[in-house]
């Protein structure tokens, strides 16, 4: 689909005309044409509430002659979006290239207005990170976007990676990188033992006043690791989240469902920052998002995700990069002349 003007006013005209015809009037007053989606920004009148436009969604698609929208609220709008097709997926080492990305900044992708959206980790109002969404969602490749990223502008000596990846695909790839801790860790015993030593480290760091270098740890599937690793894991990652930020200690974690129920209400809340990808259910996305009618479950998937901060959300596409490209980075910077590890003491055996 490749709208233009005449086919904008058109549909900008029928969701009007939908809306009053069932007395939850509105106007368009805007709109964004994205790489996945196309937005119409609807000013609800005054005695309408957000919930009855939410209730035509397939009122509104049968209208516009599309398979679904999403309905959901941003500000005072509420925002109508239709589906596009994603003609080419948004590559992260050209959209690196284009731009000149601060210290300890990851690469999210573009967001809805094509602007190239970034995280700095040391903010006070990200710190760690929770990647949620169902298979499909693109949820580990939103995460090695956001490590490859951070690898490609951050020295070894100033970045360490650790990889904890039960199922040993996700972060496969990754695993050259010189800012990697120990290769990729897929056994629960020795990610127990690693996390552990994080916590030591921490606590060093700490006694010590230091925070360099940043150290991102990144856990594929966190609801399995919590599972089988049991209360040692829990209550190491639990630290870590707590107290991590001024020791310069980040988590970046996946999981299908960031329930309370699943990874515990208090783990939960120190995770300001949630990329939520495509969800099941409207459940899940209240669950996943801590918004009421996000749209999360209507997500096309592949890479369409929601930046969810301090109660609010911006829809992006993240940006893509294959196993070959992580691997050929990894080579080329493992030839790179070794440094000294400013602050990080390796881990070796864990004297118990």
């Amino acid at each position: 689909m490749k709208p233009d003007r005449a086919w904008l006013e058109h549909s900008a005209d029928q969701i009007e005309a939908i809306l009053a015809q069932h007395k939850a009037s509105g106007l368009v007053v805007g709109g964004v044409v994205a790489p996945r989606f196309i937005q119409f920004r609807v000013q609800p009148a005054p005695s309408v509430r957000v919930n009855r436009i939410v209730a035509l969604a397939e009122e509104i698609a049968l209208g516009l002659g599309c398979t679904a929208v999403r309905i959901a609220r941003s500000g005072a709008y509420v925002h109508v979006e239709l589906p596009r097709e994603l003609e080419e997926p948004v590559r992260l080492l050209q959209l690196n290239a284009s731009l000149e990305a601060p210290p300890n900044a990851a690469i999210l992708g573009l967001e809805e207005a094509g602007q190239p959206l970034l995280l700095r980790l040391p903010a006070p109002d990200v710190v760690h990170i929770l990647i949620a969404g169902t298979t499909g969602s693109g949820k580990s490749a939103l995460a090695r976007t956001i490590l490859a990223s951070l690898a490609l502008n951050n020295d070894a000596q100033l970045l360490r990676l650790v990889l904890i990846d039960p199922k040993g695909r996700g972060f496969a790839p990754l695993s050259r990188l010189p800012h990697v801790e120990g290769g990729v860790i897929t056994d629960t015993e020795t990610a127990a033992r690693q996390l552990r030593l994080l916590v030591r480290e921490m606590e060093r760091r700490d006694s010590e006043h230091v925070s360099t270098p940043l150290i991102v740890v990144a856990i594929d599937e966190l609801a399995d690791l919590l599972q089988t690793g049991g209360r040692v894991v829990e209550a190491a990652i639990a630290r870590l989240a707590q107290r991590g930020r001024e020791a310069g200690v980040h988590l970046l974690a996946c999981t299908q469902k960031p329930t309370a129920s699943i990874i515990g209400s208090a783990m939960k809340a120190n995770f300001p920052v949630r990329l939520v990808g495509a969800v099941a259910s409207r459940d899940e996305a209240r669950h996943a998002t801590g918004i009421a009618d996000s749209g999360a479950e209507k997500l096309a998937g592949r890479g369409d995700f929601l930046l969810v901060t301090k109660g609010e959300a911006l829809r992006f596409q993240a940006a893509w990069i294959s196993d070959e490209e992580c691997r050929a980075i990894g080579a080329r910077q493992a030839q790179r002349p070794a440094s000294a590890q400013a602050g990080w003491r390796r881990p070796g055996k864990e004297q118990v």
